[in-house]
Order: structure tokens, then C-alpha cells, then sequence
């Protein structure tokens, strides 16, 4: 245990985000975990580590008694007296024990502790880091595509981790190489299973992409209301501008769609209806079924209403199969009954 090994502690601190004082717990762990495979599980141990004289001890405890009844544990008064006149009925008895004089099998259950803490010291640095960016959008390179379950192998700043085939935007293709945007929906900290769990096709990434796309909504000028989504087809997000000089469907479109076109080549060619966001019900049901043209909105309950457009308009107000419809209902929680004129 000498200064390289000291070195390597803060090297581990350094490069993976281990902490040092978790690895010193770890070691501490793995020389008590040898020293009892050496000399018995009821043996007395203390393990001292001295990061300041990058220096480590191991020190075998026997408590000073009248009558030895476990020489593992005790030690007797005329004993000790010997090696000191200090010692008294009741004190304890220290003896250093040298970790290179463990024998092999001891010293590999000690390796074995210490590879293991290394390792839940890495995942807990990830879990940590991924946790700082929860329900955001993080950029990755397609590291490996495996091709019989179709998930992929990212490498992100944190380290690897996997984009399921069922969280990415069905039809789309990855290459080694290829750098994508991921929303980083859920940290696992339990101790199995995968660290995090990162999406493609979460309506949270629709919504943080036109965070970054567009300063308005950056800036708190614009809001978003609401998002839904059938990844691969069609997204209905819901804007609203708190300053009436500022239009939210515009602000969000751009000069020449530039930032409505970056997000929908992101996506992967997926349409994106902007909806101007209302308190007003029949309003808000209107601009929902975009790209539709409605005649009229009539409420029927507190959370249905009937939708009045023209015949041209009926199949694009449904959508197909229904998706349309199904959308801008999810959008403003409204039981959605639509009747040609």
C-alpha cells in the first residue's frame, strides 16, 4: 500500500467520478474480508488508513482477561503484561498483521471486493450523472447496432448505455457513427438492470427539442401547453404566448421553417401539427384538428363536444384511422364528436 497505490485512488476519483473515501470504505472492506478468511471469522480486526502518509495497517485485537477461554479474541493478563506493563483486565491488545504475509486465496477475495466496489462506484457515478439530466436531451454517438433484438449501443458523455427498439421512432435507421438527440426518460438506482432508460420516441423529446430550438419558449415568452405524440407519425403540441405582440405558431415555425425543419429532420420526417393553445374550449378543440377547417364547436358536456366542418373536410379532421382525432383529443382532454355539415 504505497504511494502508487494512493495514486490510483485519486486517478479512479479523477477519470470515472469515483469518490475516494467510497473506494478507502471498499478496501477497508475486502483487508477485513482476507484478514478473517486468514485467521477466522471471530477474529478482532481494525483496519487503519492513512491517506495523509498514504500509508494502511492491519491490527489484530485481543481483549486482555484473567483466563483465556478464545484465542482469537483474548489474550491473558500475564501476556500482555508482557508486551507492555500498561495493560489492565478489560483493555485491548493490538498487534500488526502485515497484508502481504495473507496467504493467495485471501488476498483474491480481497481483489475481488475491491473490483467489485469499483464497479458500483462506476454505476453510482452514472446513475448520479444521468440523474442531473433526467426528462432532458442528451447527444450520443451510435456506438453498435445489434440486430437481432434492434437496440442500440450509445456512447453519451457518461458512458454506454442502450436505446431499446421499443423506445425509438419506429421505421428509423442507425450506422455507427451517427450522432442523435435521446430524451433520458427514467435513472434505474436499484442495483440491477439498466442504468438509465433513453427514448426517442417519449413525447418529452418533442417538447425539450422546441425548448432548444426556439429562444421564445426559452426565454418563457412563449409556453408549452401540452404535448402529444405517436412517435414515427404525428405530434399536436399546444402553444401559448404571454405577450400579445408575439405569435406562438409563428415563433415556433421560424423565418422560412428553418427551426420547425430542424426538429422534424430530427424526427426523422414525423409531421408536427403547432397548435395555438386557448382557455376557450371550443377554441382550443378548433385549432386541435388542424390541419382540418371547422365550422363550428358546440360543448355537449363539461368534457365533450360536437364538431361541426364541411364533407371535404370530414376524412382530414378523423385522420387515418382515426389519428387525427384521437390526437387532438388527447391534447385537450375533450371527448371529441365530429359530423359533417
Amino acid at each position: 500500500m504505497n504511494n502508487e497505490f494512493f495514486a490510483a485512488l485519486e486517478l479512479l476519483e479523477k477519470e470515472k467520478g469515483i469518490p475516494k473515501e467510497y473506494m478507502i470504505e471498499k478496501i477497508e472492506a475486502a483487508l477485513l474480508s482476507a484478514f478473517k478468511k486468514e485467521y477466522g471469522n471471530g477474529t478482532n480486526v481494525r483496519i487503519h488508513i492513512d491517506e495523509v502518509k498514504k500509508d494502511v495497517r492491519v491490527y489484530q485485537q485481543h481483549e486482555v482477561v484473567e483466563e483465556v477461554e478464545d484465542p482469537q479474541t483474548q489474550i491473558s493478563l500475564a501476556d500482555a503484561k508482557a508486551i507492555s506493563k500498561r495493560y489492565t483486565v478489560g483493555k485491548i491488545v493490538e498487534t500488526e498483521v502485515k497484508p502481504k504475509n495473507f496467504r493467495r486465496l485471501s488476498a483474491a477475495a480481497a481483489k475481488s471486493v475491491i473490483i467489485q466496489g469499483i464497479r458500483e462506484g462506476e454505476r453510482r457515478a452514472m446513475q448520479e450523472a444521468y440523474e442531473n439530466k433526467r426528462e432532458e436531451i442528451i447527444t450520443a454517438t451510435v456506438d453498435k447496432v445489434d440486430f437481432e433484438t434492434g437496440n442500440v449501443l450509445l456512447a453519451t458523455d457518461d458512458g454506454r448505455a442502450v436505446l431499446r427498439y421499443e423506445e425509438q421512432i419506429p421505421g428509423e435507421s442507425f450506422y455507427p457513427g451517427d450522432k442523435i438527440k435521446v430524451f433520458v426518460q427514467e435513472v434505474n438506482k436499484e442495483s440491477k438492470g439498466p442504468i438509465v432508460t433513453l427514448s426517442r420516441s417519449h413525447a418529452g423529446l418533442v417538447r425539450r427539442m422546441f425548448e432548444l430550438e426556439v429562444p421564445e419558449i426559452a426565454d418563457g415568452v412563449v409556453m408549452v401547453k401540452g404535448v402529444c405524440r405517436e412517435a414515427g407519425s404525428r405530434t399536436k403540441i399546444a402553444v401559448y404566448s404571454r405577450d400579445p405582440d408575439v405569435d406562438p405558431v409563428g415563433a415556433c415555425i421560424g423565418n422560412r421553417s428553418m427551426r420547425i425543419d430542424s426538429i422534424v429532420e430530427e424526427l426523422r420526417g414525423e409531421k408536427v401539427d403547432i397548435v395555438k393553445y386557448s382557455e376557450q374550449p371550443e377554441e382550443f378543440v378548433a385549432a386541435a384538428l388542424s390541419p382540418a377547417q371547422v365550422l363550428e364547436v358546440t360543448m355537449t358536456a363539461e368534457r365533450a363536444c360536437r364538431v361541426l366542418v364541411n364533407p371535404d373536410q370530414l376524412s382530414l379532421a378523423i385522420g387515418k384511422e382515426g389519428q387525427n382525432v384521437r390526437l387532438a383529443a388527447r391534447l385537450t382532454g375533450m371527448k371529441i364528436d365530429i359530423k359533417a355539415e
